[in-house]
């Protein structure tokens, strides 16, 4: 059975729920997920974890949130190379560049993206709770 991180970072709760989401996707396929926020997640648990789905919304100028997620997520960039990983999160305005630009990062650190990240407007409705769920299914 596959470990997988579910690791976030929410303001308004949407990407808490695509994070619950997404942890019931690795679970349906028979995977353990594990939720953590991102303040209890760093670079020191990466290799305790198969596979790692990180969800952050976009902020301010489409960015990751620059208090707890982008600090975190700084400090695993160095060790994502080869690791699995899916990426998800919200947003209330812009075209999706935030994600756009983290998909980049990760895959110029060498990380193995599952696809896609997956993002919604706003709070999830059933059609992103289900990209959630399908994101989590291919991490597991």
């Amino acid at each position: 059975m596959s470990k997988i991180a579910v690791v976030y970072w929410s303001g308004t709760g949407n990407t808490e729920q695509m994070a619950a989401q997404v942890a019931e996707g690795v679970r349906s396929a028979g995977g353990e997920a594990v939720l953590l926020t991102a303040p209890e997640f760093g670079p020191e648990q990466l290799p305790a974890y198969d596979a790692v789905a990180f969800g952050c919304p976009s902020m301010g100028a489409e960015q990751l949130e620059e208090g707890e997620f982008e600090p975190m997520f700084t400090a695993c960039e160095p060790a994502l190379s080869g690791k699995k990983l899916g990426l998800f999160g919200s947003y209330g305005w812009g075209d999706g560049e935030w994600m756009r630009t983290w998909q980049d990062r990760c895959t110029d650190a060498g990380a193995a993206l599952v696809g896609e990240g997956v993002i919604c407007c706003d709070a999830p409705d059933e059609a992103a709770e289900a990209a959630c769920r399908a994101l989590g299914a291919q991490l597991a």
